[in-house]
């Protein structure tokens, strides 16, 4: 199966979620965001794909979200868009594309809605929880 994970390696959830889709028997194309920014139209599709508002899709904890005013209700989407791209820590994670559907894996179990049930066995993330048991099967 083909997955592409928009990743940041210096993120628990973005962890958790790239050894959940291994845990599931695949290596999925991992893209590091920070230093590979998704292109407008890429940002824009995984957005749209997930379900999500461009204001949904954009972080505020540890970026300069706040610094920038990007909290004002009257900015359009081509502004946060423009914002995200220049930047890319503006954009939460991560972001999962499969041939089953795009999701923002927060928290990173959500990526299991996306995933074919072929897990390994358990999964437990690194602050402890249980997401799978032995036989693979979801817990949350």
């Amino acid at each position: 199966m083909d997955v592409t994970i928009y990743h940041n390696p210096d993120c628990g959830t973005s962890r958790n979620t790239l050894e959940m889709i291994r845990n599931a028997g695949i290596e999925p194309t991992v893209i590091e965001y920070l230093k590979t920014p998704p292109s407008r139209a890429e940002l824009v599709k995984m957005i749209a794909d997930a379900g999500l508002t461009v204001r949904e899709a954009i972080r505020e904890k540890g970026t300069p979200y706040a610094e920038l005013g990007l909290d004002n209700p009257d900015l359009t989407d081509i502004q946060l868009l423009d914002a995200m791209l220049k930047d890319p820590i503006l954009i939460n994670r991560p972001f999962v594309v499969t041939p089953l559907g795009t999701r923002l894996s927060r928290p990173s179990e959500v990526v299991l809605d996306i995933l074919p049930d072929t897990h390994k066995g358990p999964f437990t993330k690194e602050d402890g929880e249980k997401v799978l048991d032995e036989k693979g099967k979801r817990l949350v």
